[in-house]
């Protein structure tokens, strides 16, 4: 059952193809692992274009970023106050890009904990734009890059190793890749609380 819900889902999506970007790109401004994952997935199984896939999300996550920088840089950290929580987590990340914003713009994608709040942080900091725009291209960039091959590289693998027969099992395999994805970046993510 899952594996005709699964081939009727990418039939959706291959009829779908503009607005399926559009919604990719859009998605991606808020820095979606998993979704960049099933993208490149969706694309080794012929419903997107792996280029288009690539593109879409690394326009999103380049755009979502730049939104947050700007918004960081207008209004800095005083509309968080209602949030204290929040509002001392951008802090101390602002607080951190002034000394290590190349390294924290490289990664701050893969940790789930400073993925949305990282682009207010960098435009409260003392980070200035033009250097922001190169390092964040860069970044997205290579985000997009490690997520949609890994979906696609995995759609490749068990495309290869399974038969028809076995697509639950591909379905199974597939589910259990991107928990595997989601439990890893919780476990990133409470290492990265503890420094």
């Amino acid at each position: 059952m899952f594996a005709g819900d699964l081939a009727s889902f990418l039939d959706f999506i291959r009829q779908h193809g503009d607005a399926a970007y559009a919604f990719l790109t859009l998605y991606s401004m808020a820095n979606s692992l998993l979704l960049a994952i099933f993208a490149g997935y969706a694309a080794q199984a012929g419903a997107l274009g792996y280029e288009q896939a690539l593109a879409g999300c690394w326009a999103g996550t380049f755009a979502g970023d730049v939104l947050r920088f700007w918004i960081g840089r207008r209004f800095g950290t005083r509309w968080l106050g209602s949030f204290p929580r929040l509002q001392r987590a951008v802090d101390t990340a602002a607080r951190l890009a002034d000394r290590h914003h190349v390294w924290m713009i490289l990664i701050h994608r893969y940790p789930r904990i400073i993925r949305n709040v990282a682009g207010f942080a960098y435009g409260a900091s003392t980070l200035g734009w033009p250097r922001f725009l190169a390092l964040n291209f860069i970044a997205a960039g290579v985000w997009a890059g490690i997520a949609v091959s890994t979906g696609y590289g995995f759609g490749y693998v068990s495309d290869k190793t399974m038969s028809d027969a076995l697509s639950a099992f591909g379905l199974a395999m597939l589910v259990a890749f991107l928990l595997l994805g989601w439990f890893l970046t919780r476990r990133l993510e409470r290492v990265m609380e503890r420094e």
